[in-house]
């Protein structure tokens, strides 16, 4: 899920710097290496990052660009495929579950099952297009975790669903590529790193709460990730797609962190 504010552009750059120290005192367990790298986190370091002066709006915004950067940078390399995400039990589903997008419930995109195909291309070996009977005819799995909206909120969910790591292998996806790419019916679009992609909490989703999934929580599939923020979870998805070249993100493209790890 993502969220409906927009992009403040008045960013603050000691804010900025101090979720990116928080990150590493929290994940970078050796004292010496979290040292020198928070000891990085300065205006003047970000100066030395992005290799421009901070005297003028557009030379912070190249800054602050380039420490957004460096934050991906660092949580992709500190980031453990083998670490889980909490689980919870039932009885800690929040009811209901909040929805949340870049639009209102009511314009949720209507998919049709019987004309839906899930479009794979990129570096894989078989691109045939998927139905959803398909999908469902495969291993199944399902989790409560806590969802984590970049905005401050979280909430505390049941999905079911493929594991992704499962089908890219189906697919023959080639798991050297760096990225991940989604397209989706409401025109959102994302993409997550191949270690993500492969974490065995990642899940294509197809049902919530041991139903369908909803419309509103992201029919006909969702891909529902516990280690990450909630605007790297997309919904309505219509294509995935394999790539070593760079694919973005809607709001990442904007100015919010790639990686967006929770």
């Amino acid at each position: 899920m993502v969220f409906k504010r927009g992009i403040d552009t008045s960013v603050d750059g000691e804010g900025v710097l101090k979720e990116a120290r928080k990150i590493l005192a929290s994940r970078v367990a050796e004292p010496t290496r979290r040292a020198f790298l928070t000891r990085g986190l300065t205006l003047g370091g970000l100066a030395m990052l992005s290799g421009c002066s901070l005297d003028d709006n557009e030379s912070v915004g190249k800054a602050l660009t380039a420490i957004s950067r460096w934050n991906d940078r660092v949580q992709g390399a500190i980031f453990e495929p083998t670490s889980m995400a909490p689980t919870y039990p039932e009885s800690m589903i929040t009811r209901p579950f909040p929805f949340n997008a870049f639009y209102d419930i009511d314009q949720a995109p209507t998919v049709h099952e019987a004309d839906y195909r899930l479009e794979v291309t990129g570096q894989v070996a078989d691109r045939k297009a998927w139905r959803l009977e398909e999908l469902r005819a495969m291993a199944q799995t399902d989790q409560i975790t806590r969802h984590i909206c970049v905005e401050g909120w979280s909430a505390i969910g049941r999905w079911g669903g493929v594991r992704f790591a499962d089908f890219l292998r189906r697919v023959g996806a080639d798991t050297s590529a760096k990225y991940v790419g989604f397209k989706c019916a409401d025109d959102y679009y994302t993409s997550i790193d191949m270690p993500t992609a492969l974490h065995p909490q990642t899940l294509l989703a197809l049902t919530y709460d041991g139903k369908t999934l909803p419309r509103e929580y992201g029919f006909p599939m969702k891909l529902r990730i516990p280690t990450k923020l909630g605007y790297k979870n997309p919904k309505h998805i219509q294509a995935i797609f394999v790539t070593n070249t760079f694919p973005g993100g809607y709001w990442e493209d904007q100015g919010y962190n790639w990686f967006g790890g929770s």
